[in-house]
């Protein structure tokens, strides 16, 4: 058997400093060249792209400044001849103030959201956290009404709103949102709730809470996240909506600002079509600050309901 014995170890030993770690290997420079080119060529894809797919809005925005005569026979962004008269005319072409449709988009789209918010967290609360006889069937059927088309429901749904006496009103517009009859967002919030524990409806009931107080204490300042997507969704779909409008607003007083950009132009000449490019960038404004204010709540919320 053969024993090694170490050296003892001196004190210019422990004075020596350690050794530094070698260096990382820097990859070779076709390599990093070859890098970067892959990533000049991935942002010029996506700078074309993007200005694809903005052209649109580019070219309208340039043709609410072309007389209505010039907006066809021109091609191109560059205006030959600039004016500002599709917006002056726009904004009472129709007889009233272009004010008037936006405010009335307003009322609707902010009834809208009241009533969903309202009536489809109550349901969407109802059927994930009570025990009662048909809970099942009843969310079958709220979502069998997403399946099944809007169209097929105009004819009956007018009978009985002209029976109710509610054309050239707001009510048919308004009314079914607090019924709960938007089932995606009954859903939505159906699969939130579910998400939530348990164990903080069975503490509140051991303080003595019952199904509302629950509700509004413990599960709606949770359900915040569904709640805004609620709420821009609802926004975003009430405010373009333009048939439900025009099926039951027959006086332009009451149009919304679909049904009134519509009315704008005449289709046998297209005279209107550079009013209606100029009033339709003014109603795309409350759509696009709502956008920037709500930016960082649209992702969240789209994020952590599940909507990809």
């Amino acid at each position: 058997m053969t024993i090694t014995t170490r050296a003892p170890r001196t004190a210019s030993d422990d004075a020596m400093p350690p050794k530094p770690p070698a260096p990382a290997k820097r990859p070779p420079r076709r390599r990093r060249g070859r890098g970067r080119g892959r990533i000049a060529l991935r942002h010029i894809l996506l700078t074309l792209f993007a200005l694809l797919m903005l052209y649109p809005l580019l070219w309208m925005i340039v043709s609410s400044f072309k007389p209505s005569n010039l907006i066809l026979s021109q091609v191109g962004l560059i205006p030959t001849e600039v004016t500002v008269d599709n917006y002056t005319d726009g904004w009472t072409a129709l007889g009233v103030p272009f004010t008037v449709f936006l405010v009335n988009s307003g009322i609707i789209a902010v009834g809208s959201i009241i009533g969903n918010l309202f009536s489809c967290s109550l349901t969407a609360y109802a059927l994930a956290r009570l025990n009662f006889r048909g809970n099942k069937l009843y969310f079958g059927l709220a979502l069998m009404t997403i399946m099944l088309p809007f169209h097929v429901l105009i004819i009956p749904q007018y009978i009985m709103f002209a029976e109710f006496g509610w054309i050239n009103t707001y009510a048919p517009l308004l009314v079914p949102k607090f019924l709960a009859t938007d089932a995606v967002f009954i859903f939505l919030m159906v699969q939130f709730i579910r998400s939530i524990p348990r164990e903080l409806d069975q503490a509140a009931m051991i303080d003595g809470a019952g199904p509302f107080r629950i509700f509004w204490a413990v599960i709606l300042p949770l359900m915040q996240p569904a709640l805004i997507t609620t709420t821009i969704f609802t926004f975003i779909w009430t405010w373009n909506d333009y048939f439900g409008p025009l099926l039951y607003l027959t006086k332009t007083p009451l149009y919304t600002t679909p049904v009134a950009l519509k009315s704008l132009v005449d289709t046998e000449t297209q005279s209107g079509m550079g009013i209606m490019f100029a009033m339709s960038l003014i109603s795309l404004i409350p759509i696009l600050l709502f956008f920037i204010f709500a930016q960082k709540h649209i992702i969240k919320g789209i994020s952590t309901t599940g909507i990809k």
